[in-house]
């Protein structure tokens, strides 16, 4: 009886150190701040929740690593605690930590719909006062405004995409053609490409957003920066007169044979396959595409030597300016609002946000939410030229689906194919998205 008590109270000796030693272990390796804080070292620590796992993105992870190495060392007592997940594991997490408010001191964030679960909770913090004080004109206009919903922002972007039109300069020599500045030019251009049997344009519908970025240029264009923007958030109507005519010009533009044929059946990398084997003329893309024209092995050189790009031309008598592009900011940074180093990670955010912006465009070849001097820089010279426009733009309009909530967008990428594919009139086009914005009021 004693033999059986004795071997009884060992296995619960045992079973208790086992669970004190997982314990003890699990809490070694995920030490929270607070303990952190009180081990005697005195610093405070800021938890950083990123996705740049160095085995799928070693030049973003080494660069962020870079950046707290140098901030830890210009700021004794301040610590930066990581935690690193792949793009949809990170926003899983992010998700479940929401439901606790339980987020990181400082994470990533995407603009306009991906925020406003987060904003609504109160889990995201201002960031005004970083754009008021030493972030203050550092960002490209249009970019950081891609993060604020009623008035406030509650995140500052890292990256940002603009859509330039690309073309090739050996088609364009070939029959006498100058890259045009306006949008008569254009179908001038156009026109002499369909008369001598040349594609003009790679366009792959099938995704709906690559017509939509045609869409929106024109409506730019014709009426100005703000006409598409106010129809989406309800202070204009989709209606507009300048809306309706882009719309005009895109059929036009079909009308003309501009486009790919079979157009609204090829996906986006069908199309660029067109324009990469010299089969198309022009292509419309965002700019991160630009290593495929400047670095990418997988293109022969005299290919991209043959590759520039323009600003999407204005259409005279417009409300627009060529200094105004389509695209939109990528992943951004926030800071919870419930953080108890709010102060130091935002103090680390605007630093983040100023280095990085120094370090990634050579380094990882991403092109930054902020200006980038590019006086001194060793970039391909279409990087340089992208940079200096960029510095140089007078708006940013972000990409009209991103704007929209989930079931507008589909309403939206549905009328542009039909649009392209002349199943709807402009008329019609345009009141269907009206009344499906109009819906959700």
């Amino acid at each position: 009886m004693k033999g059986t008590l004795a071997k009884g109270l060992l296995l619960l000796s045992l079973f208790a150190l086992v669970f004190l030693a997982a314990c003890g272990g699990s809490d070694g390796e995920n030490a929270s701040k607070d303990d952190e804080n009180e081990s005697g070292s005195g610093d405070k620590v800021i938890e950083f929740m990123h996705l740049w796992p160095e085995g799928s993105s070693k030049q973003h992870y080494d660069i962020v690593n870079g950046i707290i190495e140098e901030y830890e060392s210009d700021n004794p007592g301040v610590k930066v605690k990581l935690e690193i997940l792949g793009n949809e594991q990170y926003k899983e997490k992010l998700k479940v930590l929401s439901t606790s408010n339980e987020l990181p001191d400082v994470g990533m964030t995407w603009a306009a719909g991906f925020l406003e679960p987060y904003v609504s909770g109160n889990m995201f913090a201002s960031l005004d006062d970083l754009l008021d004080g030493p972030l203050k004109d550092k960002f490209v206009p249009g970019t950081a405004e891609a993060y604020a919903l009623d008035g406030t922002t509650y995140g500052l972007p890292l990256e940002l995409n603009i859509t330039p039109l690309y073309y090739n300069k050996a088609i364009f020599e070939e029959h006498g053609l100058e890259a045009p500045t306006t949008f008569d030019e254009l179908k001038e251009v156009v026109q002499t490409l369909v008369d001598h049997g040349v594609t003009p344009i790679a366009l792959g519908n099938k995704d709906r957003w690559t017509g939509s970025m045609w869409y929106m240029y024109l409506a730019d264009r014709i009426g100005g920066p703000e006409v598409l923007n106010k129809a989406i958030d309800r202070s204009g109507s989709f209606e507009d007169p300048a809306l309706v005519e882009a719309a005009k010009e895109v059929q036009e533009l079909v009308d003309m044979g501009a486009f790919l044929n079979g157009f609204n059946g090829l996906g986006n990398d069908e199309a660029k396959g067109y324009f990469i084997n010299e089969q198309a003329a022009m292509y419309l893309m965002g700019s991160w595409d630009l290593p495929e024209w400047t670095t990418s092995e997988a293109n022969p050189q005299e290919f991209k030597d043959s590759i520039d790009y323009m600003k999407f031309p204005v259409v005279e008598g417009g409300k627009g300016d060529e200094n105004s592009f389509v695209g939109g900011p990528g992943v951004g940074l926030f800071v919870a609002e419930n953080s108890d180093v709010k102060e130091e990670a935002k103090d680390f955010v605007a630093f983040f946000v100023e280095k990085w912006g120094e370090q990634s465009v050579e380094k990882a070849g991403v092109i930054p939410a902020t200006k980038v001097d590019t006086e001194g820089s060793d970039l391909p010279q279409m990087y340089v030229d992208v940079l200096n426009d960029l510095n140089e733009a007078s708006n940013i309009t972000l990409y009209a689906d991103v704007q929209m909530s989930a079931g507008v967008a589909e309403v939206h990428l549905d009328m542009i194919q039909a649009l392209f594919g002349k199943a709807v009139t402009p008329e019609e086009f345009a009141k269907q998205q009206e009344e499906a914005l109009a819906a959700e009021e």
